[in-house]
Order: structure tokens, then sequence, then C-alpha cells
């Protein structure tokens, strides 16, 4: 196996493993407001939040930026929280918004950053990665396409279920938004007291 499929693949397990559901309980507060035909624009969202934290990563991993892991541990389910809450309050005025191209700046702003926060948690497991590699570039590049790959798998699987559960099993968007955001809201709240 290359030094791409390597990293690649550790990146995707990375995202896809249960021990790290806080990232999928992210991503499904960040799609709570979505349906399947407008993939393209969650898939954008997730792609902000790539960005943001593969920057975190790359300054973490180069020593530019050093934050405690207890602080990271508390922001993260925070940031879920937050997602969470501004899908519940004002739901019409965030669905418009969700629809129009011209508010998304918002939305993949705040994805990007709350990416920031998220990619310090990554952080510890990347450099462990690294160990005494002297080149990170490539590295930090096949981890993070392996993280997108695995975020835009779990984004389409909510966006599948977001179908079903609309579609066939006849739930009211709005009731659905209520449920995935409250669902996150809790499963968030219940890390951040544990």
């Amino acid at each position: 196996m290359g030094e791409f499929e390597l990293y690649f693949k550790l990146g995707l397990e990375h995202i896809a493993d249960i021990k790290a559901y806080d990232h999928m309980v992210f991503l499904l507060a960040l799609c709570a407001l979505y349906q399947l035909k407008s993939w393209k624009k969650v898939a954008v969202l997730a792609t902000a939040f790539t960005i943001g934290h593969s920057l975190t990563l790359a300054l973490t991993a180069l020593d530019m930026i050093s934050i405690s892991p207890d602080l990271v541990e508390t922001l993260i389910p925070i940031t879920i929280i937050i997602t969470a809450l501004s899908n519940i309050i004002k739901p019409d005025e965030n669905l418009q918004s969700a629809t129009f191209s011209k508010f998304m700046w918002k939305y993949y702003a705040i994805a990007m950053i709350f990416g920031l926060i998220h990619g310090m948690g990554f952080s510890t497991y990347f450099a462990s990665l690294l160990g005494q590699e002297e080149n990170i570039v490539f590295p930090l590049f096949a981890f993070n396409v392996g993280i997108e790959a695995g975020q835009l798998i779990i984004v389409l699987g909510i966006l599948i279920l977001s179908y079903v559960v609309m579609d066939f099993l006849k739930m009211k968007q709005i009731q659905w938004i209520h449920f995935v955001s409250g669902l996150a809201a809790g499963i968030a709240a219940t890390i951040l007291i544990g």
C-alpha cells in the first residue's frame, strides 16, 4: 500500500470510527435543514468544515498552535449544541436561508469555524500517525481526503434517511429538523456533562 492510500485509509477509518461519534453527531446537526435534493449545498458545507479542520491539523502538526485537549473536548459538543439550537430557533427563517444561495455564506463560514475546533480534536491522533515524518504536506493531504470521503458518505447516509422519513413515512420537514436537532443536542449535552 502506498503512502497516499495509507493516510487516506487512516482518515476514512478515523471519521467512520464509532468512537469518534461526536463528529458524526455534528454532521447530523449540520445536515438537519437539508433534503436529498440539496446534496450539493451539504457537500460544500462538509468541505468547508474539512477546510477548517485541515488548517488546524496543519498548524498543530507544525507546532504553530497548541490548545489544551480538555478545552477542545469541551468546545466540540458546544459546537454541536449551537448548530442544533440554531436549527430549532426560527426554523422557517433558517430553512429559507438554507434554500437561497446568497444566504449560504453564513452556513459555510460557521461550518469552517467549527471545523477549526473539531480539527483540534484530530490533532493528537494525527500527530501520533506522523511520528517522525519530515514532510507533513502529503500525509496531511491524504488524511484529509480520507476524512472528506468519510464525511460525504455519512452526509449521504443522513440525507437518504431524511428522504425516507419525509417522503415515505410522511414526516413534515419541520418535525424532522426538530427531531434530528434535538437528538444531536441531547447527545452533545451528554458528552459535555459526561
